[in-house]
């Protein structure tokens, strides 16, 4: 390798190192602004900030649902507080979450994600032609209601307010429970 460099040009070894630098402080930069890090990230923190107090949401139209979703060995979910009237617009928007999700720690409830829900529109398992994308990902599904009513949907979670080791978008935090 060192033979190499040195039968170069000047002008050859010169962009040689310079094309390095280059792939050097783009892999440096990738890392340090992984996705989801961005712009829309903040932003939608930044819209959603106000959710920290749960009251706030309740005032906003979030509503509690009964249970917590935890599966053992791989990770929670948390409490689940759903704005109705966002589900039925069918609008997904990036910085208006359907769904909030709420963790208790500390003996109060802390908002740790949020989600987005979007029914399948052909109703059929087997297909998946009306997969919504949001920030570059695919949102799960489809997968079948989770209870009476609910209709065959996708949904995207993106773990903005507590980190998760399997990923921004994984369905399921690990550093979540329902204790």
């Amino acid at each position: 390798m060192s033979r190499l460099l040195w039968s170069l040009s000047p002008r050859r070894l010169v962009l040689s190192v310079l094309t390095l630098l280059v792939v050097v402080t783009s892999v440096v930069l990738f890392q340090a602004n992984p996705v989801g890090a961005d712009g829309p990230r903040q932003r939608l923190k930044a819209a959603t900030a106000r959710y920290q107090n749960v009251n706030r949401a309740l005032a906003d139209g979030f509503v509690p649902t009964e249970e917590c979703a935890e599966l053992p060995g791989v990770g929670g979910m948390g409490l689940h507080y759903v704005n109705p009237a966002r589900l039925q617009d069918g609008v997904i928007d990036p910085v208006r979450p359907d769904i909030l999700l709420y963790a208790k720690e500390d003996g109060r409830l802390r908002l740790v994600g949020v989600e987005w829900f979007a029914a399948d529109p052909d109703q059929d398992l087997a297909t998946d032609a009306g997969r919504p994308e949001l920030f570059g990902q695919p949102f799960d599904g489809p997968m079948p209601g989770h209870g009476p009513g609910m209709p065959i949907h996708f949904d995207l979670h993106a773990w903005i307010w507590k980190h998760n080791p399997t990923g921004t978008f994984a369905a399921w935090n690990p550093r979540v429970t329902c204790d």
